[in-house]
Parts: structure tokens; C-alpha cells; sequence
């Protein structure tokens, strides 16, 4: 018998925990030897209010910092290495060469306003977040754009040096940059997931949701933290 209210055939209004985790584990299993980590600009140009000239909300650094420490940790104890991709500038000039950021440099109503300040070579900003990095990770520095792979070696890193076939990738900005990696992964023929624990966006809550919504429904899978060590777990 039907739950009174519901019509014969409609979906349930959610799973249970058991029910998601048996779900994903279905769906998706990650072999830790195939696996590596991909953390978007994880640095104190977005993460720490003290000195970030592209700041995310303050209010939520301190959290999403705690939760990619939390996995981080977990997965490096498992054998998932963590590489770390910053955005680096030499001057100003190259990040003005792209004509809608140098219009968004001098515009309030612009999230990026600012941007030509921002991560320039030998500023605070580009330090890694020290809580996120560990002398194991791997770094690269020659982010550019919202690219992750164009124009640094990333890939050479991941399929060369690591041997990988799957990345979970966590960072800022949900919007662009992960997003945008998540995208060229994809198009490469990594298996993608998010860390949607671990990823956050100063363009606001709803573009945030939004984004993983989009990577949802055509690139890859958003798991939380819980989900990740899962999917990460012996098959039974």
C-alpha cells in the first residue's frame, strides 16, 4: 500500500542517508590509486578577508576552509594526492589583457572589481591556505584564466606524474573556475567530481547552487564529504 497523499507512480520526495549512500556507491566507485584531488585557487587571494583582493564572503571562508581540511586530510590518509592549481600574475598587464576584466577592475557594482590587484607575484594572495596544504601536495602555480589546464601543466601532472583517470575538485569559485575545470575535465575524458563540501563562490549562494545544479546534469557528480570517502571505500 502507497503512502496516503501520494499518487500511484510519483518519486519519493528524497532518499534517506542509507538510501543516497547506496545509491552513490552504485552509481560511482573511486579507485583511491586512480584518484587525485584538484583544489581551485584555494589560496588567501579569496580565502583570507585579511588580505584577499577577490574575496569570498567572510563570514564563509572559516567554513569551507574547515571542510576541505577535514576531506583533505582523509583522502591524502587513503592515498589520494592533493594538487594544488593557483592563480599567479607576473603584473597587472596580463590580467588587463582580457577586456572584461579590465572593465570590471573600476565597476562597484562588479564582484571582481579590483581584479587587477589581484594575485600578483610575491603578494600574500597567493599563498596556499596553510590548514589546506600539506609538503606531499603537488602545486601549480601558472594559472592565468579561469583554466585550470590552459596554460599550466596540469594534465601532464595528472596523467604522467600522478597516473590518474579521476579528479575531485574542490575550490573557488563554484562559477567560474571550478566550474569551468569541471568543463575541460570532462572534455578530456577525466571522470569529474565536485567536492560540493568544498567549494564555494563569491558570486553569492544561488549562482553557487546553480552551478553545481549544471555540473549535476552534464559533467560529473557533486558528493559531500561523506559521499566522497564512500564512494572511495572497498566494494563489497
Amino acid at each position: 500500500m502507497r503512502p496516503a497523499g501520494r499518487p500511484s507512480g510519483a518519486p519519493r520526495r528524497g532518499l534517506t542517508v542509507t538510501d543516497r549512500s547506496t545509491t552513490i556507491r552504485a552509481i560511482i566507485h573511486l579507485d583511491p590509486t586512480r584518484t587525485a584531488v584538484v583544489a581551485v585557487d584555494m589560496h588567501r587571494g579569496h580565502l583570507d578577508p585579511a588580505v584577499a583582493t577577490l574575496p569570498l564572503a567572510a563570514e564563509r571562508c572559516g567554513p569551507v576552509i574547515k571542510r576541505a581540511a577535514a576531506l583533505f586530510a582523509d583522502l591524502r590518509a587513503r592515498g589520494v594526492p592533493v594538487v594544488h592549481v593557483v592563480t599567479e600574475y607576473r603584473d597587472a598587464t596580463e590580467i588587463a589583457a582580457n577586456p572584461f576584466w579590465k572593465a570590471a577592475h573600476d565597476d562597484p557594482s562588479k564582484a571582481r572589481k579590483g581584479i587587477l590587484r589581484h594575485n600578483l607575484a610575491g603578494s600574500p594572495g597567493t599563498e596556499i591556505i596553510p590548514e589546506l596544504h600539506d609538503e606531499r601536495d603537488v602545486v601549480v602555480r601558472s594559472k592565468k584564466r579561469y583554466s585550470v589546464f590552459a596554460p599550466t601543466d596540469l594534465e601532464f601532472v595528472l596523467r604522467r606524474r600522478l597516473g590518474i583517470d579521476t579528479v575531485i575538485l574542490a575550490g573557488i569559485n563554484t562559477t567560474t573556475c571550478v566550474l569551468c575545470a569541471a568543463f575541460e575535465a570532462t572534455n578530456r575524458d577525466f571522470r569529474v567530481v565536485v567536492a560540493a563540501d568544498a567549494v564555494d563562490s563569491m558570486d553569492g549562494e544561488d549562482m553557487h547552487r546553480f552551478a553545481l545544479k549544471l555540473i549535476a546534469a552534464a559533467l560529473g557528480w557533486p558528493l559531500t564529504n561523506d559521499e566522497i570517502l564512500r564512494a572511495l571505500a572497498p566494494a563489497s
